[in-house]
């Protein structure tokens, strides 16, 4: 079977074994029957069981399939594909400086947005779809295109099933949480439903993504090959 389907495949089966074990009525049903730890670790080996030979397959076979769009090494898109990664990654350390939206649910947590919950609820998952748009528009095969794409459809799904599932478990505090914020970066701030402030300034994320990008600049042809500076 062509690596291309392969891909696909078990990009399919990655994301909706991750949905459907995520899935309100599954969880509720695993959680009673073993517990909550050995849910987790359920999950986890599913996700791992799915996502390692994706990876693997990914891995040996790069660039397969048929070539969708090219983009030249010296194009200014190439630079846009760099600032989704900076800021990609800035969003992504900001998730666990600033974790669980709102930090609803833990222990003292306040429904009131800061930080990089201002300009979006799920900084991590839009991490994760920032990363796969990056990589999409520098690689453009088509096996390369879903694996990459695989990434903005689980930041998708996973923020829409989030959102869902805390609304049920936290009712009118997380709904409180939704209406003062957005998924789709600064949308709040836009319409005027949140003010940004000089102590929302994320500086510890921001200096952790500008190094991580010099690193993954430096490392990248090494690791996973390629010239992503031309």
């Amino acid at each position: 079977m062509d690596a291309t389907v392969w891909i696909a495949l078990w990009a399919f089966s990655f994301l909706a074994s991750h949905l459907i074990i995520s899935s309100s009525a599954v969880r509720a049903r695993l959680i009673g029957a073993v517990g909550e730890q050995p849910y987790r670790g359920i999950y986890s080996l599913v996700a791992a069981a799915t996502l390692g030979p994706l990876i693997y397959e990914f891995a040996r076979n790069k660039h397969a399939g048929p070539l969708l769009w090219y983009l030249r090494a010296d194009a200014p898109i190439r630079w846009l594909a760099w600032l989704l990664m900076l800021t990609a990654l800035i969003l992504l350390v900001g998730s666990f400086i600033t974790p669980n939206p709102g930090g609803i649910g833990a222990p003292g947590g306040s429904n009131e947005p800061r930080g990089l919950l201002k300009i979006t609820r799920h900084p991590g998952l839009m991490g994760f779809i920032l990363f796969g748009i990056a990589h999409m528009l520098m690689n453009g095969w088509a096996g390369d295109v879903i694996f990459f794409g695989m990434f903005p459809a689980l930041g998708i799904l996973g923020g829409m099933h989030q959102d869902r599932r805390k609304v049920r478990e936290l009712g009118d505090r997380y709904r409180e949480f939704l209406a003062k914020t957005s998924f789709v970066p600064f949308a709040a701030l836009l319409s005027g439903r949140v003010r940004w402030s000089s102590d929302d300034m994320p500086w510890a994320a921001i200096g952790a993504g500008v190094v991580l990008t010099a690193a993954i600049l430096a490392l990248h042809p090494l690791i996973f090959g390629g010239h992503p500076l031309g």
